[in-house]
């Protein structure tokens, strides 16, 4: 690991990457930091010639969610729902979701509030970008209370009809109190409203 200049008590070096979240040590792969910087660069790409007259506003997402810890955690499955919304056409996505996930006899409720840059693949599908805080609170067993840290997304929308859909959602996300680290996949279906 190399380090660029001194490190606080709420900084952390990781690869020539220093990260600051919410007073709390995250380490961000590189890959994320290239995810953001080429969301900026590419920001107007397959939306200029593609774009939909009447698209979503609003958009409802129901479905299944699963996880799996990086470094031997556990997985854990159960039911997401999430609503998103456009605040600026072709540049800006809020997605606010909420899953339910349960294993080895505990349950975990965790939140997100993701925001989100879209980029039109074709008439009828569309990948988003995404970067946002995340909330969880584990109801029993050992690793009872709560936590928070930051998830990466790339979220797959695919429309065949005009206000009804599916999705493909896998992330990736890290606790800033622990340090773990987890790899997910949420899919479901799309419903949305002009």
């Amino acid at each position: 690991m190399e380090y660029f200049g001194k490190n606080g008590p709420n900084t952390v070096g990781v690869d020539g990457v220093t990260a600051v979240y919410a007073g709390a040590a995250l380490k961000m792969p590189r890959f994320v930091l290239f995810t953001l910087f080429a969301i900026a660069a590419l920001s107007r790409v397959g939306t200029a010639e593609e774009s939909i007259e009447d698209d979503h506003g609003i958009v409802f997402e129901a479905g299944a969610a699963g996880e799996h810890g990086i470094h031997g955690g556990g997985s854990n499955f159960g039911p997401n729902l999430a609503v998103e919304v456009t605040p600026i056409e072709d540049w800006l996505e809020i997605e606010l979701g909420v899953s339910a996930l349960g294993t080895n006899g505990h349950t975990e409720l965790s939140s997100d509030l993701v925001f989100k840059k879209p980029f039109r693949l074709s008439l009828t599908s569309e990948l988003m970008i995404g970067l946002g805080p995340t909330v969880s609170r584990v109801s029993s067993g050992p690793d009872e209370g709560s936590s928070h840290g930051i998830e990466v997304v790339f979220d797959f929308m695919f429309w065949p009809h005009k206000n009804t859909g599916w999705y493909l959602e896998p992330s990736w996300s890290r606790t800033s109190h622990s340090g773990d680290q987890t790899i997910g996949l949420t899919g479901g279906i799309l419903f949305g409203w002009h």
